[in-house]
C-alpha cells in the first residue's frame, strides 16, 4: 500500500483469503540459499521490505539472486571463502531478523563492515553481539546511525542468555558452520521465543547442514554445530506465515464466515499457537488441510504468556477488547523494543475507541469492553503490526476509522488491506 492514510467502512464480512507466505522462513531460505554451492529456487515469496533487505545483504555477500513475481532462484557462493568484497554499507532497513542474522556472517569476510537501517532499527539492543565481539578481540561499535564490525569471529563455546530476541541465536547457527572448527552455542534457561530457532535448524537442515540440539529439563539448550560444513542448493516453497494469520483469525472469530488458507498443520512456526490462544477463548473454527473457517464466537478473557509468540502482542492485546472478563498477557515486554513500544501505542490507540490497556511490568491486562468510533484518527506508529491490529480493531467493533501511516504494513504484508477489501471492508486511500 503506497499511501499514508486508509479510511475503513466496516461493511458485510466474509468470505475466503490467502495469507501471504511466512517472513520468518523466507529470511531463513534466502539466508541459507545465499550460503549454498548451486542454484536454489524458492517459490511463494512476498517481496514484503524485510524481505527485500535480506536480498539485498545476501546480494552484498557475493549471491545471485534473480526475482519471479513470487520466487527466487538464487545462486549462493558455497563458502565463506567466496564471500564478495564489501564495498558499501550494507542497508537493513527496519528489519532485525535481516540486521542479526547477517552480522556473524559478515564478520567471516573478515572485512570491515557497516550496516546501516530506517526507523528504530538501530536503536534496538544489540548488546548480545557486542558482548560476543568484545570477548574475542574483535571490535563492534554501535551508535543511532549505524554498526560497524571489524574482524572474523572464530569457532569455540558461545553461551547466550535465552530471554533475548532468538534472532541473535539463529545469527550464530548460520556462521558456525561455515567456520573452521565445530562450535556450541549454550543458552540458558528460560529459552524464549525457541521455536524460531526451530524455524532456523529446519531451514539449514533443508539446506545440507546438519545442527544436533540437546533441550534441558531446566528449560536451557545446547548446540553443536560441526564445521566446516557446506550449505547445498535446495528448492522449496515458503509455507503461509501464521503471524499475519492471527489477524485474520482474530477477525474471523468476532465476525465470523471468514476462511483463511495457506496454513500448513504441521508448521514449526512459534505463532501457530493463535490457533490454541483463540481456542481457549471460546472461538469456533474448524480446520480442512491448509484452510481454517472461524464462525462468530462468544469470547472469553483468558491468560495468555506471549514469551513465546511476542508478535502476536499487538493483535492479542485488540483481541482482549471483545472478550468479556479480564484478559492477562504475561512476558509481555519485549513489545517496547520493536518498530515501535507496541504497548504504547496499543494503549494510545485503542483509548481512543474505549478501550483500556493497563501495564504493569511485563504483564497487561485489557478489559473486555465495546468499542467505539474513534475520537481521533488512528496512528499507525511506523509499525506494521499496530496498523493491522487497530484495522482489526475497527472492522470487529463495525466502527469506521482512519488509520495514519497505514502504509506501514508495506514492511511484512502491502496486499493486507487489499485482503480485508477482498473480504467485504471498504478501504479507501486519502493520501
Amino acid at each position: 500500500m503506497e499511501a499514508t492514510v486508509a479510511a475503513i467502512e466496516p461493511g458485510r464480512l466474509a468470505g475466503t483469503a490467502a495469507v501471504p507466505p511466512s517472513k520468518s522462513a523466507a529470511h531463513r531460505a534466502v539466508v541459507c540459499a545465499a550460503l549454498a554451492a548451486g542454484t536454489s529456487h524458492i517459490g511463494n515469496v512476498e517481496f514484503s521490505q524485510d524481505i527485500l533487505a535480506t536480498l539485498g545483504a545476501a546480494q552484498q555477500l557475493g549471491a545471485k539472486v534473480e526475482r519471479g513475481e513470487h520466487e527466487l532462484t538464487i545462486t549462493g557462493r558455497g563458502n565463506a571463502d567466496g564471500f564478495a568484497t564489501i564495498t558499501r554499507p550494507v542497508f537493513c532497513n527496519e528489519s532485525g531478523s535481516t540486521l542479526r542474522f547477517i552480522l556473524p556472517l559478515f564478520s567471516l569476510t573478515a572485512q570491515k563492515v557497516r550496516f546501516t537501517g530506517a526507523g528504530r532499527l538501530m536503536q534496538r539492543p544489540q548488546e548480545i553481539y557486542a558482548q560476543l565481539f568484545e570477548r574475542q578481540g574483535l571490535r563492534f561499535e554501535q551508535n543511532e546511525q549505524g554498526i560497524t564490525i571489524f574482524g572474523r569471529l572464530c569457532p569455540g563455546t558461545f553461551t547466550l542468555p535465552g530471554n533475548v530476541s532468538s534472532q541473535f541465536i539463529s545469527g550464530l547457527l548460520f556462521a558456525t558452520p561455515l567456520m573452521e572448527a565445530p562450535s556450541t552455542i549454550e543458552v540458558r534457561a528460560p529459552f524464549e521465543s525457541r521455536s524460531y530457532v526451530d524455524l532456523t535448524t529446519d531451514a539449514m537442515q533443508k539446506f545440507g547442514v546438519k545442527v544436533s540440539v540437546r533441550a534441558r529439563k531446566d528449560g536451557s539448550a545446547t548446540y553443536k554445530v560441526a564445521a566446516p560444513q557446506h550449505y547445498a542448493a535446495a528448492d522449496m516453497d515458503v509455507e503461509g506465515d501464521y503471524s499475519q494469520a492471527a489477524f485474520l483469525a482474530v477477525l474471523g472469530s468476532t465476525v465470523g464466515g471468514i476462511t483463511i488458507t495457506g496454513l500448513p498443520s504441521g508448521s514449526h512456526q512459534g505463532d501457530r499457537v493463535i490457533l490454541d490462544i483463540l481456542k481457549q477463548c471460546g472461538a469456533k473454527f474448524e480446520r480442512s488441510g491448509g484452510h481454517v473457517t472461524f464462525h462468530r464466537s462468544l469470547l472469553k478473557a483468558v491468560e495468555i504468556d506471549l514469551a513465546d509468540c511476542p508478535d502476536l502482542g499487538p493483535v492479542l492485546i485488540a483481541l482482549g477488547c471483545f472478550c468479556s472478563g479480564t484478559t492477562i498477557i504475561r512476558n509481555a515486554g519485549r513489545l517496547r523494543i520493536k518498530e515501535c513500544d507496541r504497548i504504547a501505542a496499543m494503549q494510545e490507540e485503542l483509548a481512543k475507541m474505549g478501550g483500556t490497556v493497563k501495564a504493569d511490568g511485563d504483564t497487561l491486562t485489557i478489559e473486555g469492553c465495546a468499542l467505539h468510533k474513534p475520537t481521533a484518527p488512528l496512528n499507525g506508529h511506523n509499525d506494521h503490526r499496530i496498523v493491522m491490529a487497530m484495522a482489526v480493531a475497527a472492522l470487529a467493533a463495525g466502527q469506521p476509522a482512519v488509520i495514519e501511516g497505514a502504509n506501514a504494513v508495506n514492511k511484512s504484508w502491502p496486499d493486507f488491506f487489499e485482503v480485508i477489501k477482498g473480504l467485504g471492508a471498504h478501504v479507501t486511500n486519502q493520501g
